[in-house]
């Protein structure tokens, strides 16, 4: 999904491309990045954390990415910033930037003949594109993919092998879902009946993805009831994570693995939402909300802020004690309330 390095840049291009100051030899030759402990001669690491900054006397790094503090003192090659992990990342980038893709359509692909396909478009193997169906110029379809029908994706896609898109999606510009990924699967819509079974709700709703989206592998976005199920632009999702019908997830939200989200939840610009959250239907969640890992969501949360919940590991034996005094705590509470009182009737 990304070329292998071709590139050589002298470090001077690099400190230019990423705004960083160099200082050491301008016209050494990088090839490559590497991790700190294991990058040879021609490759650039970085350092973001101090306790790794002992390694650096060890490293045999051509250059180094550090932030102004961590650079003072060290003697060898090094392109000063103050965000050292991101000045990483846009290397990385430099070195295997996607190649644009050569329009290719392989014999196994199955396309409706009405489907619209734009310029330079390659389609895989074992692709089935239904009636309808739209798709923009520079973008890349993998093996086994299913797209249905009336279905627009807009240009630069990049969609991975046995990607699943439902009927009426809508995909905007330089969007990556990865492998597994299903997109616009009935909502969990059931109607509870006077015998107990379930009367199922039709979903004629559909997804509506912005542009710069990417979503993860086998993670799965249902398709509204009614309306639209919406990503915003520059969300990032993770790998197996839930969303459910008619979610709503603000631009620039990022969901770490293994999320679910009700349906009908409107998550805000900006937010951060940690593994295994877990986040009840119907709820507002406001833009800049932070939730940590493992936590259970069943309110809406109205204030930017940092949000917790859970019980972090510990030795199962104090566990387990804290555990049942957890379930006397009610108990303890009406004890201290009438200690309380017979404690004020006392000093009156």
């Amino acid at each position: 999904m990304t070329s292998h390095p071709q590139k050589v840049f002298s470090l001077k291009e690099l400190a230019d491309l990423t705004g960083s100051e160099l200082k050491g030899e301008e016209s050494i030759q990088i090839n490559n990045v590497a991790p700190l402990m294991s990058a040879t001669s021609g490759q650039i690491s970085f350092v973001s954390n101090p306790k790794y900054r002992k390694q650096l006397e060890s490293t045999k790094a051509s250059a180094v990415i550090l932030s102004k503090k961590l650079a003072q003192g060290y003697q060898g090659n090094v392109l000063i910033n103050d965000d050292p992990y991101l000045t990483f990342a846009k290397i990385i980038r430099a070195f295997h930037q996607r190649e644009k893709p050569t329009a290719h359509i392989h014999s196994t692909a199955v396309i409706a003949e009405n489907a619209v396909i734009g310029t330079n478009v390659n389609i895989e193997a074992n692709v089935v594109i239904e009636s309808g169906v739209t798709i923009g110029s520079d973008s890349e379809i993998k093996s086994g993919t299913v797209i249905g029908e009336n279905t627009q994706i807009d240009s630069n896609a990049l969609i991975a092998a046995n990607v699943s898109i439902y009927s009426k999606t809508r995909i905007g510009k330089n969007v990556i879902i990865h492998s597994g990924a299903v997109i616009g699967s009935d909502g969990f819509g059931f109607a509870p009946q006077k015998d107990k079974s379930w009367y199922k709700i039709l979903q004629i709703g559909n997804v509506e993805i912005g542009n710069d989206v990417e979503i993860g592998a086998n993670t799965t976005i249902d398709r509204a009831a009614l309306g639209s199920t919406i990503i915003g632009n520059g969300v990032k999702l993770d790998n197996q994570i839930q969303i459910g019908h008619n979610v709503k997830l603000g631009d620039k939200t990022i969901i770490a693995a293994s999320s679910g989200i009700a349906g009908s939840t409107s998550i805000g610009k900006y937010c951060q939402i940690g593994g295994t959250v877990a986040i009840a239907g119907h709820l507002e969640i406001a833009d800049n909300v932070v939730i940590t890992g493992r936590s259970m969501v069943i309110g809406s949360i109205k204030k930017p802020g940092v949000y917790s919940s859970g019980v972090t590991a510990d030795e199962n034996r104090k566990w387990r004690r804290n555990a049942a005094r957890f379930r006397s705590l009610d108990e303890m509470a009406k004890k201290l309330k009438q200690l309380e009182k017979k404690l004020e009737s006392k000093n009156k």
